[in-house]
């Protein structure tokens, strides 16, 4: 069930009778949890840390407590749990035994962030947490910059610079989006502008608290011609690459197809 993302009044009538009912309450973090039963007026039912690391561990104990006549609610510290949190793992495996598994609706950040930010949401993608490293986050940021669906992600305060900065480098710095952070707090904040404006907005702020970034949908480009990926694929091999990774770069980057590109590519001599 859906828990608040900050102000505990959002949490509804409906998720707090099912919490009070509930034989057991499935939580990442029973301190987090247990603030938002006290503000509910609940007592007495228990609690267990189901986070990814036992998550895996308590879906036994969960079927046999369902089987046995019993109700579990399954929260996450804040929103709408399975969302970039614990939680799929369970209900796949209560779902693959046949038990009965209902979702209570309410608080969930990237919804709020999408309808605010002033973007397109009339069709959106979500990407959650992005790879920290490796080729993994290049070919995300990759399919990110040609997504023609506004993009909303999750980041932590501490590596929200270098993402704003990595999606600069690869959607265009000119491109707009959406800061959003501690939404339905106090200090809710919600900063617009291009992706260059947000990394000097980040450079003088000390970011704070988890961020919702929504990025803008790139325009719809035109396919790129015979000339333009010869270039693309002479800037690559400059660059260091060997044809093969110069293939799939801009086969990638360009939205083409890879016997396109390795036509091309076997027709540039190379010293």
């Amino acid at each position: 069930m859906a828990t608040p993302i900050g102000n505990l009044a959002d949490i509804s009538p409906r998720a707090v009778d099912a919490l009070r009912t509930s034989s057991l309450i499935c939580c990442e973090d029973t301190r987090r949890t247990g603030k938002l039963l006290q503000h509910a007026g609940i007592t007495g039912v228990r609690m267990a840390v189901t986070n990814e690391h036992t998550e895996r561990a308590r879906i036994a104990e969960v079927i046999d407590i369902i089987l046995a006549g019993g109700s579990v609610a399954l929260v996450s510290d804040a929103g709408t749990p399975g969302i970039s949190d614990p939680g799929e793992r369970l209900v796949r495996a209560v779902v693959e035994v046949g038990l009965v598994v209902s979702a209570i609706p309410g608080p969930a950040a990237l919804v709020m962030a999408v309808v605010i930010s002033g973007f397109d949401t009339t069709r959106f993608a979500f990407e959650g947490f992005i790879p920290r490293s490796g080729s993994e986050r290049t070919k995300r940021l990759v399919e990110i910059s040609k997504e023609q669906r506004t993009v909303v992600l999750y980041e932590a305060p501490h590596r929200i610079a270098r993402t704003v900065a990595d999606l600069a480098d690869h959607c265009g710095s000119d491109r707009r989006v959406c800061l959003a952070r501690e939404l339905t707090k106090l200090h809710e904040e919600c900063w617009r502008g291009t992706l260059a404006d947000a990394m000097v907005h980040l450079d003088q702020v000390r970011p704070r608290g988890e961020y919702v970034v929504v990025v803008e949908a790139a325009a719809d480009l035109a396919p790129a011609d015979d000339a333009a990926i010869g270039v693309a694929l002479i800037t690559a091999m400059d660059g260091g690459a060997d044809r093969k990774t110069a293939i799939a770069t801009v086969t990638a980057a360009l939205a083409v197809s890879k016997r396109r590109v390795y036509e091309i590519a076997t027709s540039i001599p190379r010293p």
